[in-house]
């Protein structure tokens, strides 16, 4: 029965697909979607264009039967978790998740250049000049991560993009590990990786730390790029990790004294005497033409929209390109935009484990946009924020002496249309002070006078029941259901 249902939903969307493909081309909410850039297991990843902007993307488009079919359910929350916050350059980015009955669509940076596996197997391997650079990079990106708290786990050349600029982009973080994974010896221990790139200390089965493995992966990489081939390769599998255990790699002549140390101490089967993250970067040969790169920490307020966590949306309900106010406020198109604003039915919680409160704050009012907005900025200015204001939206910093510091903070605040007389007033901490952010917050709700979410939903209610709404498009048995279930919930 339920294979039935799903080969029914999935014959309702690819009707809708097939209609929207004959006027533009198959569009999922406003990404114009292209060619096919690889396939897996359980989905496809397809070039997209965002219809607006036309900028490109990648778009991860997962089937929701295969990943329960599989087993990987968390392998695939995992993964967007972690993605949703690592915002660095060597960092492949995910911007937007979106979903629909059957499938899930991850809209993830579009990286032209392919996977450094397939550089090094076509052309072979990279001069120590060029090598370098890109292993600096890895460095970089993979350090950030665990400055995060996040351990990757399955680094290897094909987990290593190029894009068109030649700098490496770090991806596919399914197999990665939180702190929350730690067990009470503060180490990790699923097996896991890739075999001709997994720690030796990964394979004894007696727990392991996750940095340390990750730089052993990263002295197999700085292995291939140099030399053109693995320190560590068998068809037996007994035999290859017993080469691992051994950790006595073949290293040619040909590499510079700095190459063969670096590369030795890294390939260190002794965990606890391997060179470090932070070694690395003060190691000489290493540090040749070492620029070091700043995280992408604070969101671009153009890019917010982007980076929203928790709009959820089906392919029939993507929203409708309409001519707006470039002042007037965002408008949410549908119930299921609605239900992901609403805290009980709240998706953040689903890519971070920090509290909703400590991050997105959201609130009803009955205040125009503008006036709103500019009672925010007034209480802003007030508190000794600085504020850069854009068409229905404001960001509002505070920075210490121009540097950023625990007690910085980084906020958006957007206000969203429900109706003609009904708004939502969304703040967002990308980064700071969750004190200082939480007494902005309440000096905001004295000041504004807040509607509780059950007037929101109420108030809904009662407008659908009356007329059509231009803004929901009549809202279907299963949305009113699902409203009513809100209702009641809170």
């Amino acid at each position: 029965m339920v294979l039935i249902q799903h080969q029914q939903q999935q014959q309702e969307e690819e009707a809708i697909i097939g209609r929207e493909r004959g006027k533009k081309g198959m569009r999922i909410g406003k990404y114009e979607l292209g060619r096919t850039l690889g396939e897996g297991n359980f989905g496809k990843v397809k070039y997209a264009k965002h219809t607006d902007s036309a900028q490109t993307f990648a778009i991860k488009i997962l089937e929701k039967h295969r990943i329960h079919d599989l087993r990987i359910t968390d392998q695939i929350k995992r993964e967007i978790r972690t993605l949703k916050v690592l915002k660095h350059p060597n960092v492949v980015r995910l911007y937007e998740v979106l979903a629909s009955k059957t499938k899930i669509y991850m809209v993830l940076e579009y990286v032209n250049g392919g996977e450094l596996f397939d550089r090094i197997a076509s052309k072979g391997k990279l001069s120590e000049t060029q090598g370098r650079k890109l292993f600096q990079q890895l460095i970089d990106g993979v350090s950030y991560c665990h400055d995060k708290g996040v351990f990757h786990r399955d680094l290897k050349l094909e987990n290593v993009l190029i894009d068109g600029g030649r700098n490496i982009k770090i991806t596919d973080f399914g197999l990665s590990a939180l702190p929350q994974h730690l067990r009470d010896d503060g180490l990790l221990h699923t097996t896991c990786g890739s075999p001709n790139y997994v720690a030796p200390e990964i394979l004894s089965n007696r727990g392991y730390d996750g940095a340390t493995s990750d730089t052993w992966s990263c002295g197999v990489i700085l292995y291939v790029i140099l030399t053109g081939f693995l320190p560590f390769d068998d068809r037996n599998l007994a035999v290859l990790y017993q080469k691992i255990f051994k950790g006595d790699a073949p290293i040619p002549k040909w590499l510079s004294s700095g190459a063969k140390n670096l590369i030795k101490r890294i390939l260190d089967p002794n965990p606890q005497t391997r060179i470090t993250m932070a070694e690395i970067k003060e190691d000489e040969w290493f540090k040749q033409n070492y620029t070091p790169v700043n995280p992408d920490e604070e969101e671009d307020l153009e890019g917010d929209d982007a980076s929203s966590d928790d709009e959820v949306m089906t392919v029939h309900d993507a929203p409708l390109d309409i001519e707006r106010d470039p002042e007037s406020p965002s408008l949410i198109n549908n119930a299921f935009q609605l239900i992901g604003m609403s805290s009980c039915l709240d998706l953040s919680g689903f890519f971070e484990n920090e509290d909703v409160s400590e991050r997105k704050i959201r609130f009803t009012s009955n205040l125009s946009p503008k006036e709103l907005l500019d009672r925010i900025e007034n209480l802003a200015v007030q508190m000794g924020f600085q504020v850069q204001k854009k068409p229905g939206k404001l960001k509002v910093l505070l920075e210490y002496k121009g540097q950023k510091t625990q007690a910085s903070l980084s906020i958006v605040a957007e206000v969203f249309e429900i109706s003609t007389s009904l708004y939502v007033v969304e703040l967002q901490k990308f980064s700071g002070d969750s004190a200082v952010y939480r007494q902005l917050c309440n000096r905001l709700s004295d000041e504004l006078g807040v509607q509780q979410s059950e007037e929101l939903l109420s108030n809904l209610m009662v407008k659908d029941g009356n007329h059509t709404s231009d803004s929901a498009h009549s809202l279907s048995s299963e949305k009113q259901e699902l409203l009513q279930q809100l209702r009641v919930t809170e």
